[in-house]
């Protein structure tokens, strides 16, 4: 099933843990709902430690020859057999790279038709020792697609209907974080909620310098933050008229505001960088901390 087409990807790594596992179900189920293909990736390279997998130096493949590629071929059949079961109609390819993990998954972030990454947030063996803090996080940073991370914990939610929660900012990333969500909601035919975080503005005075009487005032940052939000929404709403929106304006840390809105059956977007209500949203700070924290899928849009 490897030749050439074109069916757009939902690709997804696995390792042969229950991690992983639920990371294949839910591509594939997402992947049914939006009739695209699925394109299951595992690597056969050696591990390496953490630093083998921030690209500084760039991975070089290991040779066929020197790989004992035997149990991830098992893995690629049982895992395509195991979907192909699940979802007799989704179309279904495997993928066996000789690469590092993250590299590997990079290739086929950047390959022409792919959609989407997903991945575990923990494995133990074959595609990464630690998804958070390695290849999810690697992947999140330089990936041309939408990349999706489930936490260690998340049981299947096949067949479960969650709404779409996207943290805005007013920032290009979290513009995209907005479409991204948007788009998702309405192929799932599920609520979007788009959250905005806000903090008191007298906690940075000492830092910023004088600020006007007036903006110490919570109603008033309160009142800002909503009519950014607004803002936000406005366009993708007009594009997406079928989606229903409920909007949040909180009054907390980013952080606090999504994980505190999300259930295990939502899915998270948020930008991987951002400003505004989402200030520092750089892979490493907000959106690493979501990672983290969440008990549901997290989409990271660059």
């Amino acid at each position: 099933m490897d030749g050439a087409t074109t069916t757009r990807w939902v690709v997804v790594g696995v390792d042969g843990t229950e991690s992983s596992r639920h990371a294949l179900e839910w591509a594939a189920n997402q992947a049914a709902q939006r009739g695209l293909g699925v394109r299951i990736v595992t690597a056969a390279g050696p591990l390496a430690d953490v630093g083998a997998f921030a690209g500084l130096g760039g991975a070089e493949p290991v040779a066929p020859d020197d790989t004992d590629t035997s149990g991830a071929s098992l893995l690629l059949d049982y895992a395509g057999d195991w979907v192909s079961r699940l979802f007799p109609e989704l179309e279904v390819q495997t993928r066996l790279s000789y690469a590092r993990p993250v590299e590997a998954l990079l290739a086929e972030a950047s390959a022409e038709g792919c959609a989407a990454v997903v991945v575990g947030s923990r494995g133990l063996s074959g595609i990464v020792a630690a998804f958070v803090g390695s290849v999810g996080i690697e992947l999140a940073a330089r990936a041309p697609v939408p990349v999706i991370v489930l936490p260690r914990e998340h049981a299947s939610a096949h067949g479960v209907r969650g709404r779409v929660i996207v943290g805005t900012d007013g920032s290009e990333p979290s513009r995209r974080a907005v479409d991204v969500a948007f788009r998702h909601a309405e192929v799932a035919r599920t609520e979007l909620v788009a959250v905005s975080a806000w903090q008191p503005l007298v906690a940075f005075a000492a830092a910023t310098g004088p600020i006007p009487p007036e903006l110490f005032d919570d109603a008033t940052a309160a009142e800002a933050a909503r009519q950014s939000l607004e803002e936000e929404i406005a366009e993708p709403r007009l594009r997406h008229p079928g989606v229903t929106v409920r909007t949040r304006v909180v009054r907390a840390h980013p952080v606090v505001a999504l994980l505190e809105e999300a259930t295990p059956a939502d899915l998270i977007v948020v930008g991987s960088r951002g400003r505004g209500g989402f200030r520092g949203l750089l892979l490493g700070s907000v959106s690493h901390s979501v990672l983290h924290g969440a008990r549901g899928p997290v989409a990271i849009v660059r």
